[in-house]
């Protein structure tokens, strides 16, 4: 008996890649699932003109998805996880997600070859506070610009000579077929990932058969590091608000967690690393977003949630 599943999806060229991408899974999974796509346009699609910081966070990219699967015109949505926020409201779950793919940040320039040589004064643009707050840290002396839009719009402005260099997140650019612009691949020393960079994660209504139907997809390895990582920013409260970074990696039944919390303006940052086993992925991230706040991290946080507030 073929059963019809929709998955609700934004419309960038990147997020119907990763849709669709779930939906072949699924249908190499299932033979007999009728799998197709429900396109909607988020808020955060269509405000283009301010930082997401100033109107309401990463939450805009996926709350009308979960309106559409509330309301009976989906029943899954496939979201790039690092935006998503750090509680899923009530009735929802993280049914599964995907091996994870580079987590790096790339530095894309078509004058510059490398981050190191941009010189003093240069123009950088990010959408992100996370990288706006670690590479000012770092490099003082740039002046770094929003920049919004989907990644064509984004490559279009640096062929533009809008700016000197642009950072992206390497995986969205390898998925679209974009490898080849990548100037040069940020270590995570220079630019820590955001919190699930590079994993697509499959939300659902927390139903036990949907549940079991995307369970062949799950990935257990990028599960373990990113419920570390998740763990991190739901301790912090964090959102598109707070500069916030944190990289899991897995060796045998040892994760290795980094953690970061900076200022936007590059001025003060804590970064914490520590190591623990995955029988307890959330108690590792909570005890690293513990020793940040500790070290000073609580008052940093507290004062970028009165100055947006």
């Amino acid at each position: 008996m073929t059963r019809h599943l929709r998955i609700a999806t934004r419309r960038s060229p990147l997020a119907l890649w990763q849709a669709e991408h779930v939906a072949a899974l699924l249908r190499a999974a299932h033979p007999h699932l009728d799998v197709s796509l429900v396109k909607i346009i988020t808020q955060g699609d269509r405000i283009q003109d301010r930082p997401l910081s100033q109107v309401g966070g990463k939450g805009l990219f996926i709350k009308e998805l979960e309106i559409a699967m509330l309301e009976g015109e989906a029943e899954l949505a496939v979201h790039s996880m690092k935006d998503v926020p750090a509680a899923l409201p009530a009735g929802f779950t993280l049914a599964a997600v995907l091996p994870r793919a580079d987590a790096r940040d790339a530095f894309l320039s078509r004058r510059y070859s490398g981050w190191s040589d941009l010189p003093i004064g240069a123009r950088v643009g990010t959408s992100s506070l996370r990288r706006q707050s670690l590479l000012r840290a770092k490099r003082p002396d740039l002046n770094i610009f929003p920049l919004r839009g989907n990644v064509d719009t984004r490559l279009r402005k640096l062929d533009a000579g809008d700016f000197d260099a642009i950072i992206l997140a390497a995986a969205g650019l390898t998925r679209l077929g974009l490898a080849e612009r990548i100037t040069e691949y940020l270590d995570i020393t220079v630019s820590l990932p955001a919190i699930g960079q590079g994993i697509v994660g499959i939300e659902c209504r927390d139903d036990p058969q949907m549940r079991a139907l995307l369970a062949p997809l799950n990935d257990a390895p990028t599960r373990l590091c990113l419920d570390a990582e998740r763990s991190v920013g739901a301790r912090l409260e964090g959102g598109c608000t707070s500069p916030i970074a944190a990289y899991a990696t897995l060796s045998g039944a040892v994760l290795s967690l980094r953690a970061f919390v900076g200022a936007p303006d590059g001025s003060a940052s804590f970064e914490v690393q520590q190591e623990g086993s995955t029988d307890d992925p959330v108690g590792l991230g909570t005890a690293v977003a513990e020793r940040l706040l500790s070290a000073g991290a609580d008052q940093l946080l507290a004062a970028l949630a009165a100055s947006t507030a």
